[in-house]
């Protein structure tokens, strides 16, 4: 499966920036480009396909729990 580089602009538009076949090279581009200062955030995502990669950047993931609350 390879890694896909997204940028997450407005409104939270997707826009494939590259695609690797190895983490290291995913993770090396996105500090890169984050570095260069690129617009909206820079996202790596590990998935069988470019759409199955889109759509775990769009799920909404649940807060963690408040640890504080547990006293």
């Amino acid at each position: 499966m390879p890694y896909y580089v997204f940028r997450v602009g407005a409104l939270g538009v997707l826009t494939k920036l590259a695609e690797f076949t190895a983490f290291s090279e995913a993770s090396a581009h996105a500090k890169a480009l984050r570095a260069a200062g690129t617009s909206g955030r820079v996202k790596v995502m590990f998935a069988d396909n470019e759409l199955a990669a889109q759509d775990l950047l769009r799920e909404v993931r649940e807060p963690p729990p408040d640890l504080a609350a547990d006293d």
